[in-house]
């Protein structure tokens, strides 16, 4: 017998217009910062600020913040913004490189470094990039910069240090650079083989080097260690007197050398402590100033440190979340904050130096402040711990989540920023809606209360208990607002309260297992509640909460939801199936056998194959679309799938992750980890990297000795389909994912021929047939051109091209006139095509 759930295999192009379910990633919400270091654009509007696999640009002008499509195979560690901002080099945890173009954001190239990677940085000119791995220091030709079609051109391999490098910084005029190393010295090197500078090595630090800085238009160099000291080093010598090496040079033993690395030859140049006889002739450094910011040990360590040269300002972040701002090099304070309880990762400095933008991993944390203002540019955080839940406003404007950490947020679907928190709740917060204005936001909770929050002025201003406590599980609103339900996980009970006076109006009992789930009819006086004891009941409001029926099922009922229309009702059960039932009529229409779908994956300390541990996974969560035909489902997976309704077919799978720095995200482990003692992943070296405690040493104590290091489960905890049918949203391990079909494209041509050209459209637009000049720009689809024609046409003639042109290019043209709207200065002008174009064609549009 077949499985309903998987007819589709032969079928899969037939259920469903292709078009209708191509959606596609189009952002990230939720999540701000997680690892890695941030980068302001060239023109200080913009900040790369990296979230797990992949990297968000917050566009601090414009208020938005948009997820750029492409993903990594796992957490990126480190980025590399060129400095003309059209590239960036974005390495991950295991060293894979992407070469990325920041205008049409995609991918242009891979390369792995097989190992991990600590920093990565251009030089100012753009020519070349220097990263650092191990204690190796590689120099590159950036991508472009040479005749060769391989963008990883290998200059130079510099050694020096003895232990991992950490940081590195480049002089104004890229003639040399400097690298930090965790064995507390810093290494100067010459870009290229200067003959009174080859390499020059700073001691001075009695602990690991966090960041190192050349002076303006100098060589004179700070550099900063771990416990918080500042050495202040001279350098004898102008960057202008760097003598270039003479072509007969005698060659030298330890720089003359030639050695392979990752099938590329490149000159070697080795470092190594001279002695006073061999420096003469050569570039000199002098420690001038040691400063110390704990002097009263109010202050751990210091984590990272960034140096504005032009107003030679010096930002430090420590691990307790505080910053101070110093001016160099006389070293006198400006003003020193606490912004966080957590550590602070990153510190980045726009071009203006205006603006400090902080990275706080612990907590998730992004902030952008203004110093001369003292004022917040930018504030964002997400959830602390897992999302659980998200609701989407009437208008899908707005989506609200709750999560583990207690909170409740509203985030701006159009700019992706959370626009208010709620931190009312003291424990985790199980389930969130909208009413049916979208001006209240009611909450479930472990906690034991329902709270209902008012958007206008941002206050809690109902509090729902039950008479005895409880642990609420579910919620549902009726379509009126009025009726509130949240269903108990630990007394089996259904709690029914009236939103106007906050009373409790009724005490649903009748289930013997807890409630999972509610859900209200669209059309009909209907509460439908699932529980884990295999049954759906059907309560009517109208009639005293009277129960009207009960579905029994083979298992337990873990999510239940009405159709659009509220005449069908979807079931998800612990066995895996799908159960859809006709509930005027009490008889079960059809049912979806979806455990296969959901492809699991297998965890790294799994004992069982992913394949027999799909036997026992389910689908945890469900919706129907906007229009009622398909269902989404999605679970303890990395996958969410869209079905049929009618036909029960899988239309479709949407993989939400490819981050393998999840747990469960593989079908087969990798048998490099395994060992006669079993996984690799058993042996926990600690959180090193983030503060805790490092067991390289044995004795040593120092460091907190219950932080443990583990990777999260990849799991889809709440999908949600969006009012419109737009897009639909779901809340991961991730973050909050949002799939939409309106995928922005950079150049997407539209029924081109030879003739379509930008000097024909010119030509023509010259000619004044101004409606074959917007069909020819539309059909090239260049957002300038196009505007450039727009502009072209007399305010007169817009009634006579709006009445000549294809209703084809209507909607396209209403849709450009929408934007330019926000941007351009010629508000009278596109106002007017907008409402001759409405006049003209609405009715057809509507129709449509």
């Amino acid at each position: 017998m077949l499985r309903p759930g998987r007819k589709c295999l032969s079928r899969r192009g037939h259920a469903e217009p292709g078009m209708k379910f191509a959606h596609r990633f189009s952002n990230l919400l939720g999540t701000v910062y997680r690892h890695g270091n941030l980068n302001f654009s060239p023109d200080g509007n913009s900040l790369l600020s990296p979230v797990g696999n992949r990297v968000t640009v917050f566009h601090l002008r414009n208020n938005k913040s948009e997820t750029l499509p492409f993903a990594s195979q796992r957490n990126i560690a480190c980025v590399g913004q060129s400095p003309d901002g059209h590239l960036a080099i974005l390495i991950d945890e295991e060293g894979a490189a992407l070469l990325v173009s920041l205008i049409s954001k995609c991918v242009l190239h891979h390369f792995h470094f097989h190992t991990r990677v600590h920093s990565v940085c251009f030089s100012p000119d753009g020519r070349r990039f220097v990263v650092t791995k191990d204690n190796v220091v590689l120099m590159y030709h950036a991508p472009g910069k040479t005749r060769e079609f391989n963008p990883f051109v290998l200059d130079k391999s510099y050694f020096g240090p003895y232990d991992e490098t950490t940081c590195i910084d480049w002089t104004d005029d890229s003639k040399c650079f400097a690298v930090g190393s965790k064995d507390s010295s810093t290494w100067v090197f010459g870009a290229e083989r200067w003959a009174n500078l080859i390499y020059y090595n700073l001691g001075g630090h009695k602990d690991s080097i966090v960041a190192c800085f050349f002076e303006e238009k100098s060589l004179d160099i700070y550099t900063l260690s771990q416990d918080a000291t500042l050495c202040v080093w001279q350098c004898d010598t102008e960057p202008e007197d760097l003598q270039p090496r003479l072509p007969k040079h005698k060659p030298n033993t330890d720089t003359d050398q030639s050695q392979e690395f990752g099938g590329q030859t490149a000159d070697v140049i080795r470092g190594k402590t001279e002695s006073e006889q061999q420096r003469v002739g050569r570039v000199k450094y002098s420690r001038v100033g040691k400063h110390f910011f704990n002097k009263e040990k109010e202050f751990n360590d210091l984590t990272a440190a960034a140096y504005h040269k032009k107003s030679h300002l010096l930002v430090t972040g420590f691990a307790s979340g505080v910053f101070h701002l110093h001016e160099l090099p006389e070293f006198s304070l400006i003003h020193s904050l606490s912004i966080s309880d957590q550590r602070i990762e990153s510190i980045s400095i726009n071009n203006s130096g205006d603006w400090i933008a902080f990275g706080c991993a612990g907590l998730g944390q992004l902030l952008v402040w203004e110093w001369q203002s003292e004022s917040y540019v930018l504030k964002q955080q997400g959830h602390f711990n897992n999302m659980v839940t998200l609701s989407y406003s009437p208008d899908a404007q707005y989506i609200v989540t709750g999560g583990d950490d207690g909170k409740v947020k509203v985030w701006n679907t159009s700019s992706g920023f959370c626009i208010v928190t709620f931190i009312e709740h003291t424990s985790s917060v199980t389930a969130v809606t909208f009413n049916s204005t979208g001006f209240v936001v009611v909450s479930a909770s472990l906690d034991g209360t329902v709270r209902a929050f008012d958007l206008h002025r941002y206050r809690n201003f109902r509090t729902f208990t039950s008479p005895r406590p409880t642990q609420f599980f579910c919620l549902a609103l009726d379509s009126s607002g009025e009726i509130v339900c949240a269903g108990s996980q630990d007394s089996f009970e259904v709690f029914v309260w009236s939103m106007q006076t906050g009373r409790l109006l009724d005490v649903l009992a009748g289930h013997e297992g807890p409630v999972s789930s509610l859900s209200f009819s669209p059309s009909q006086s209907l509460l439908a509640s699932a529980s884990w004891d295999k049954t759906v009941k059907l309560w009517d409001m109208f009639d005293s909460w009277k129960t009207k029926e009960t579905f029994v099922l083979n298992s337990d009922a873990l999510a239940v939801t009405f159709r659009p229309d509220g005449k069908e009702l979807a079931v998800v059960t612990l066995d895996g199936q799908i159960s859809f039932w006709d509930h005027q009529n009490a008889v079960q229409t059809g049912s979806i056998e979806g455990r296969h779908d959901l492809q699991m994956g297998r965890k790294e300390l799994d004992k069982i194959t992913a394949k027999q541990a799909t036997k026992g996974r389910s689908f945890s969560t469900l919706c129907y679309s906007a229009d009622g035909e398909s269902v989404l489902a999605g679970g303890h997976s990395k996958f969410v799938c869209i079905y049929n309704a009618k036909e029960q077919l899988l239309v479709k799978k949407f993989e939400i992750s490819c981050n393998l720095s999840l747990d469960g995200m593989e079908e087969f482990l990798d048998r490099r980890k395994m060992t006669e003692f079993g996984s690799v992943a058993l042996i926990d070296d600690g959180a090193s990297d983030e503060g805790g405690v490092a067991i390289s040493l044995p004795g040593v104590k120092k460091g907190d000795m219950s932080s443990r290091h583990f990777k999260p489960e990849i799991r889809v905890t709440c999908l949600r389909f969006s009012p419109t049918g737009r897009s639909w949203a779901a809340t991961s391990t991730e973050g909050l994912l949002i799939f939409s079909l309106d995928g922005g494209v950079v150049f997407d041509p539209f029924d081109l021929d030879e003739e379509v050209t930008p000097s024909n459209v010119r030509r023509v637009l010259r000619q004044k047939q101004f409606t074959a000049a917007i069909v020819m720009a539309f059909r090239l689809n260049e957002d300038k051109l196009t505007l450039e024609v727009l502009e072209g046409v007399p305010h007169a003639d817009i009634d006579l091209v709006c009445t000549t042109l294809p209703l084809l290019y209507v909607e396209k043209l209403l849709q450009f006139v929408a934007s330019t709207l926000e941007t351009s200065r010629h508000l009278e002008f596109f106002l007017t095509w907008a409402q001759r174009l409405l006049m003209l064609h609405g009715q057809q549009l509507k129709a449509r």
